[in-house]
């Protein structure tokens, strides 16, 4: 089995490890913010885990109602700003822990007295070094150069952050759950290697969501990008209305997740608008309403609160990843030009 899909079926039991072994730091972390009355946050991340930020920011503003800000690292390693960052939390998320920029981020932030964190799959990695508190992945070692089992489990010590610092049961009830409606999301794998086949020659496409999910586009797209070498652009929904629809023409490839809650009404909206003008249609989703507007419907069978569905719907996103590269004939787990860590300033 290859490495990429042998990691993405390890999923399940990573993110309930994740939980359970971080449950003890994400407490003190949150001790720790209520003490300091921190009420802002900045994320500072790259790639993947950039992605990852996307869906803190939604996800603590909705459950926390603290205003979350996704850092530039390039301002304090090309620009040498000073930024005073007192009274705020900083945290950091690197899957390795060696992103140069980020580090230096937060050391910027913590000289200003800012409260310092750090959501990583490496104990001891540079990051932990200039965090007050640091959140492990406890996913293993992840081989595959495309990232997939420490994103949901970076996605699931966000969930959990948000869960206890809000006081919110059913967030922290519902991440228990996770890891069985994962495995039965699993089974999708066979129809996604299917329906790849129809799709393996295309060099760009339309990757939609909107909200909470804005993260699982940005992340299917960046997993199809590079394993495929293709041209996957992500939109939010809103936004792509707001000019780019007008690349669509008949054939035109577009990927939309869309997740039970209140973004999902604009999604149908949206689907309806793609439908009209004969655009190629995958659509992950559990509501048959809209997999009706699919010209290839992609069923998620569990049902999910939103809050939490980043975590399920992108396992969809990263089957399908997987098979088209091989389809493609490419190799997955190896992607050309790249490496496992990526430094930049």
């Amino acid at each position: 089995m290859s490495i990429m899909l042998e990691e993405i079926y390890e999923q399940p039991q990573a993110i309930a490890r994740a939980v359970e072994q971080g449950y003890t730091d994400v407490a003190a972390l949150v001790e720790d913010l209520r003490e300091r009355e921190v009420r802002h946050v900045v994320i500072a991340a790259r790639g993947t885990s950039d992605n990852a930020a996307t869906y803190a920011k939604y996800l603590l503003e909705i459950v926390a109602g603290v205003p979350v800000a996704l850092a530039a690292p390039s301002i304090y390693t090309l620009y040498d700003a000073h930024v005073d960052l007192a009274g705020s939390l900083v945290l950091g998320i690197s899957q390795s822990g060696q992103a140069t920029d980020v580090v230096q981020t937060l050391s910027a932030a913590r000289a200003t007295g800012a409260l310092t964190a750090c959501i990583t799959n490496v104990e001891g990695a540079p990051i932990t070094a200039v965090s007050d508190h640091t959140l492990l992945c406890h996913a293993g070692e992840e081989k595959s150069i495309a990232a997939t089992k420490t994103y949901t489990c970076t996605l699931a010590l966000i969930a959990l952050l948000a869960g206890q610092w809000a006081n919110r049961v059913a967030l922290l009830e519902g991440l228990r759950a996770l890891p069985e409606q994962i495995r039965s999301t699993l089974a999708i794998d066979e129809t996604v290697a299917q329906t790849v086949e129809r799709y393996r020659y295309i060099q760009e496409c339309a990757v939609l969501a909107r909200g909470l999910n804005l993260a699982t586009a940005l992340e299917a797209a960046l997993k199809m990008t590079e394993t495929s070498y293709l041209v996957a652009k992500p939109y939010s929904g809103a936004d792509f209305l707001h000019g780019p629809i007008a690349i669509i023409s008949e054939g035109f490839p577009c990927f939309l997740y869309a997740a039970d809650g209140p973004a999902y009404p604009s999604l149908v909206e949206l689907a309806v608008k793609l439908k009209e003008r004969a655009a190629e249609r995958v659509i992950i989703a559990h509501s048959p309403e809209i997999l009706a507007l699919a010209t290839r419907p992609l069923e998620i069978a569990a049902v999910i609160d939103e809050l939490l569905s980043p975590l399920l719907y992108i396992v969809p996103g990263q089957l399908w990843a997987y098979h088209l590269a091989r389809a493609r004939g490419h190799n997955p787990d190896r992607p050309r030009g790249l490496t496992k860590v990526t430094l930049t300033r």
